[in-house]
């Protein structure tokens, strides 16, 4: 007899299979995506152009049944057409809905935009809605956003502001594929883009009852007590002038939980917690001068901390 573990372990292993045919050689990046949204977060990719976060980002919108949006941000591209607008029609303001209005928003190149129009991402990823002139209007669900960075230093570019970088729940990067995967991508378009073969594998209300399931999922104490004596070492850290914040605790617990479910378990054991900490944190914290001059990074940091804050073990 089929769990309901086991089901949702089956469904995430033909998603991942489907997304594989266009996104060739980066599975574990696309079980992190994946992960992140079945544990209703949002995603930052940061990488240089042209490796294949859109079309990721696309692949997964298929095969979800996710209506989709993109905006390419530049420095011309307003808040309200991330929000929406009023406009006056036979004697009433109407509203006409924004871009990020749909299940998967993809924000590409957000750090190009100005920070003013970068903040208005912010009420739909941490609240579920936008407001506009003092009316609020829900955002579909599920809802997802998928924002892409160019790297620091790329041309037109500025950092996101910490508030919005804190909303993300993971940060990851796809790279360049290796030769074998980059000659596998020309040969799996000789007959033209795989991308228009792919087809929804489960409906928008298969995904959020799957959500729900994985919002479930159940905690032991001393799994809790882990994972908060983890976040708690980054604040304490000599080599962190600022560490991780609660919202870095839910969302480590929710990517954990996901995780678990994605190894057909109804509850989340340390190992799930570390597998998830150090790309669910990394992007939260702010290094010491002292750590900066020695070219620290905060992946080796939470490595070490992993290494010094004991797990518990499961009876």
């Amino acid at each position: 007899m089929q769990t309901k573990d086991d089901s949702i372990t089956l469904r995430a292993q033909q998603i991942l299979a489907a997304v594989r045919t266009v996104v060739v050689g980066k599975d574990p990046v696309l079980l992190w995506v994946l992960a992140a949204i079945l544990a209703r977060g949002h995603i930052l990719l940061e990488d240089i152009p042209g490796v294949g976060k859109t079309t990721m980002a696309l692949a997964f919108s298929r095969v979800l049944d996710l209506g989709y949006s993109r905006v390419q941000f530049t420095p011309d591209v307003l808040p309200s057409d991330v929000t929406g607008y009023c406009v006056p029609r036979d004697g009433e303001m109407c509203y006409q809905p924004g871009a990020v209005l749909c299940n998967l928003f993809l924000a590409d190149e957000l750090n190009r935009a100005t920070s003013r129009t970068q903040s208005a991402l912010l009420e739909a990823m941490e609240e579920g809605q936008v407001t506009v002139d003092g009316v609020s209007h829900p955002l579909p669900r599920p809802f997802v956003v998928i924002a892409t960075q160019n790297p620091t230093g790329a041309a037109g570019t500025s950092l996101l502001p910490d508030s919005q970088m804190d909303r993300f729940m993971v940060r990851l990067s796809l790279g360049y594929p290796s030769p074998k995967d980059e000659a596998a991508m020309i040969k799996n378009r000789q007959g033209g883009n795989p991308l228009e073969n792919l087809t929804a594998l489960m409906t928008r209300e298969e995904l959020t009852a799957i959500q729900d399931t994985v919002e479930d999922t159940y905690l032991s104490d001393s799994v809790v007590s882990y994972i908060v004596a983890l976040i708690t070492a980054t604040r304490g850290n000599p080599d962190l002038s600022r560490g991780a914040s609660p919202r870095a605790t839910l969302s480590v617990t929710a990517m954990a939980k996901a995780v678990a479910r994605l190894r057909g378990r109804d509850y989340v054991t340390p190992g799930d917690v570390r597998e998830v900490f150090v790309s669910t944190v990394s992007h939260r914290l702010l290094l010491s001068p002292r750590a900066e001059a020695q070219g620290r990074t905060p992946e080796q940091i939470l490595r070490e901390i992993l290494s010094t804050v004991p797990a518990p073990k499961l009876r």
